[in-house]
């Protein structure tokens, strides 16, 4: 579990990360903290007036928190396909949330996925697509739903979860700005 103090730090790198791609300006520099060297994967959601406006994430825990933030915060609000990248008008509306992964774990049985508890990741060949823990709980969605919609994400059909996909399970500590 990741300290309050350590959380208003990765939120406070995310929200200027944000800033300073917008506005064009240099982000103010990094404080030193354990947090920031810890390898993680994450990611980070844009929300403006409750509706997504962005998010975008790295999986891998293979680079150092410290780097995948901001480098992800500036993604979400600049490259994420579904949106156009956010203007300066906007910054004062936006709310920030992290969601920091933990390892990924094997699926083997639809019954090993806890909704609100697990994200899922499904990959066939090229065709890749994760969806984080809270997405289901906000969409009140089954096990059976969030498989598909996951397989759909990535670009398969609905069912691709019960014929030879890859399908792993993993918990993220989630946490935003209010």
């Amino acid at each position: 579990m990741t300290s309050e103090t350590d959380r208003g730090l990765l939120l406070r790198i995310a929200r200027e990360a944000i800033t300073a791609h917008v506005c064009v300006i240099t982000a103010s520099a990094m404080e030193r903290a354990e947090v920031l060297d810890r390898p993680g994967g994450a990611f980070v959601t844009i929300h403006k007036q409750r509706e997504l406006r962005g998010c975008i994430g790295h999986v891998e825990a293979n680079e150092p928190l410290g780097r995948v933030i901001p480098r992800c915060a500036v993604a979400a609000c600049s490259s994420d396909p579904r949106f156009p990248p956010v203007i300066a008008s906007e910054l004062p509306h936006l709310l920030v949330e992290l969601s920091l992964l933990g390892p990924l774990e094997p699926v083997l049985a639809p019954d090993e996925i806890e909704i609100g508890r697990h994200g899922l990741v499904v990959e066939r060949d090229w065709h890749r697509g994760l969806l984080l823990p809270q997405v289901a709980t906000e969409w009140r969605w089954d096990r059976t739903t969030f498989l598909a919609e996951t397989c759909h994400k990535a670009g398969l059909s609905r069912d691709a979860w019960r014929h030879g996909v890859q399908l792993w399970r993993f918990e993220a500590e989630v946490f935003g700005e209010r």
